[in-house]
């Protein structure tokens, strides 16, 4: 259970930078540039390897992401809008472009390049997925202020519940 500060700290997007990463067939990333990795708060060797979701923030509905996959797998360019987890547990919006890489007729790779998002746009994005998480998945963010004896039994409750 975060309990931190830190997950309400937002990141923005260079207006001039354009975040590109590329991912094996199985979404393990494969390449990331600087601006990936600043964003991001990584260090690229600390991404290199790992599953791209590493960055997938909490507030993500998971059926975006079976889109993604849909979509790519079809052959067909996604694009969408994605809130990111920060390694410092703060948070970064992109718009998103991800497409299959295809050399000799063989899809090798897929590619993500992704770029700032307005902050009305971001505002709207959030309360859509608030509402979509709801709906599909039964959960909901929140922020509560509760007592120390009381956080204490919900970080109990959640570690049995992992």
């Amino acid at each position: 259970m975060d309990t931190s500060f830190d997950m309400f700290i937002e990141t923005e997007v260079p207006e001039n930078q354009l975040i590109i990463s590329r991912t094996d067939l199985k979404g393990v990333i494969t390449y990331v540039n600087e601006t990936f990795a600043h964003i991001s708060g990584y260090e690229p060797e600390e991404l290199i390897g790992k599953p791209h979701n590493i960055i997938r923030h909490p507030d993500m509905p998971r059926s975006t992401f079976a889109d993604l996959w849909e979509t790519i797998r079809a052959g067909k360019t996604w694009r969408g809008y994605v809130k990111n987890l920060r390694k410092d547990r703060g948070y970064y919006w992109v718009f998103a472009e991800v497409s299959q890489v295809v050399k000799n007729g063989e899809v090798v790779e897929y590619k993500s390049l992704r770029e700032p998002v307005p902050r009305a746009k971001r505002i709207e994005m959030q309360r859509l997925y608030d509402k979509m998480r709801s709906q599909e998945e039964g959960t909901s963010r929140a922020v509560l202020y509760v007592r120390n004896e009381d956080l204490a039994k919900l970080e109990e409750i959640e570690k049995k519940g992992s």
